[in-house]
């Protein structure tokens, strides 16, 4: 049995939408294979220096609680509405897994990741071209970021632990019609995953600084007083052809689906997505309507 987490957010609203107005949230750029050149932001990347050539391109924030930064003080999270606000620029949804970690500092520096719990997201973004940095595109307001209702508690997150078995998949709805959004991989299959990814995180929050795209991270930290906890989503997958052709628009529905493939097979997530019954064992998700 999968446990699920309601109330792993520091804060909640009366209901069931969980809160996490306290916790920093960052992303992760390139941490699977073409996304970005898909997205059209390998371009921002082409003199962002990496160690590995497969790496990641770096760290960037989506919402830093308790600070004056503008729209990224801004809480953006929502379990059920994706508010497209004023944007005329195309807007996508980026589905991602999210992990809830802790965090652990010694004399202002993370020396500690530890991964609590991890969500289906929709690191859904604006594709707006000439933006100065990346953040740029990822928060405009309330309700422009999706995280699923309930987290699942990690047993660990190593290889042998719970991911090993769990996959992700999406999907857009559109005037009745359930579309096939992203590739429906395995999770493990990030090009960054477990140790590799926490000592490259823990890396970029002491050491990413300001340049190009990217922001300086441990000013971020220290912004918002060395936060306990980080949410952070780890990477878009993979659009399919539609996704790439088709932005959101008002009235779509996006999903984002986590499942353990020892319960669920491929094409029958697609048909509890059209007929909307996927609170299920061994199912965790993400359903967005789009205004």
């Amino acid at each position: 049995m999968k446990s699920m987490l309601r109330h792993t957010g520091t804060n909640q609203e009366k209901g069931q939408r969980m809160e996490y107005k306290d916790v920093i949230g960052f992303g992760i750029a390139g941490n699977f294979a073409l996304h970005l050149q898909q997205a059209g932001e390998d371009e921002d990347f082409v003199n962002v220096k990496v160690d590995d050539e497969n790496a990641p391109k770096g760290l960037f924030p989506f919402y830093l609680p308790h600070t004056d930064k503008g729209l990224l003080s801004q809480y953006p999270l929502s379990s059920s509405t994706l508010d497209l606000h004023a944007v005329t620029d195309n807007v996508q949804a980026e589905p991602e897994v999210a992990l809830l970690c802790d965090l652990e500092y010694e004399e202002g520096k993370v020396v500690c990741i530890i991964p609590k719990a991890f969500g289906a997201y929709n690191d859904c973004s604006i594709r707006r071209k000439g933006a100065k940095k990346i953040s740029e595109k990822k928060n405009w307001g309330s309700d422009t970021k999706g995280i699923s209702k309930e987290l699942i508690a990690l047993d660990t997150f190593e290889e042998g632990g719970i991911l090993d078995t769990w996959r992700i998949s999406s999907f857009l709805k559109r005037e009745g019609n359930v579309f096939r959004y992203g590739e429906d991989v395995e999770i493990s299959g990030y090009t960054y995953f477990y140790k590799q990814l926490l000592e490259w995180t823990k890396h970029k929050l002491n050491s990413q600084e300001e340049g190009g795209p990217l922001e300086d991270i441990s000013l971020c930290l220290k912004a918002c007083d060395y936060p306990k906890q980080m949410l952070i989503s780890i990477g878009a997958t993979r659009y399919l052809p539609y996704a790439e052709k088709n932005f959101l628009q008002k009235g779509d529905e996006v999903y984002v689906v986590l499942y353990d493939d020892r319960v669920h097979c491929k094409n029958p997530i697609l048909s509890k997505v059209v007929s909307n019954k996927l609170d299920e064992e061994g199912i965790c998700y993400l359903h967005q309507k789009v205004i």
